[in-house]
């Protein structure tokens, strides 16, 4: 990387750091891209060389944690020294991405506050920047690691995505209606369930 690159990433990261820090102690609403620049050490205009508008970066910044968190995850899962099935891999990337969570309950907040499908859909198959994780690419391995097909993959995911997101928060933050440890054998519990109803049993994948 040469040096005018590695100073773009350095602007680019600083700029990710301020917001996330802004973004999470005093708020979307009240902090403006001039907080942002200020903080961050740049010039405004470096910033719209990156970013439209302060919730283009917001997107960009769930985008790149939600990112950062799967890869971790992903990481782990290749570290593992025996070959787990399809729902052995979903559940291992579910209970190490809330563990991370876990431990860091302002980047759950963050997240859960400014993550909708489509920005998580683009998360995960379209990295905000680069060196950032293309889940599609290890949710496609994965699908293909399986002697099963399924009757829509995106869907299944969608619903497992939307299962995880919605009860772990209340049960992270405040511990209702269960601790994350009582919780998490009802939680893979119906994750595995989802799977089961997406399976297209009949039909076996050749060789």
């Amino acid at each position: 990387m040469g040096k005018l690159d590695s100073n773009k990433k350095q602007k680019r990261e600083s700029l990710f750091n301020t917001a996330f820090r802004l973004f999470t102690t005093k708020g979307l609403s009240k902090t403006s891209i001039s907080d942002i620049v200020s903080e961050a050490g740049v010039a405004k205009g470096t910033f719209y060389l990156y970013f439209k508008d302060k919730y283009d970066i917001r997107n960009k910044l769930v985008s790149h944690k939600s990112s950062e968190i799967f890869l971790k995850a992903a990481e782990d899962l290749d570290k593992l020294d025996h070959e787990p099935n399809f729902e052995e891999q979903i559940i291992f990337l579910i209970d190490h991405i809330i563990n991370q969570l876990n431990s860091n309950k302002s980047l759950l907040t963050f997240i859960a506050k400014n993550l909708s499908w489509g920005i998580f859909k683009n998360a995960l198959t379209s990295p905000s920047i680069s060196g950032d994780l293309n889940f599609k690419e290890v949710y496609i391995k994965m699908l293909n690691s399986t002697d099963y097909k399924f009757k829509d993959p995106e869907i299944m995911l969608f619903m497992i995505v939307e299962l995880v997101s919605s009860t772990c928060y209340s049960v992270i933050l405040y511990n209702e209606p269960a601790d994350l440890e009582e919780y998490k054998p009802y939680l893979y519990d119906a994750v595995y369930n989802i799977i089961e109803s997406n399976k297209i049993k009949t039909e076996l994948k050749e060789g």
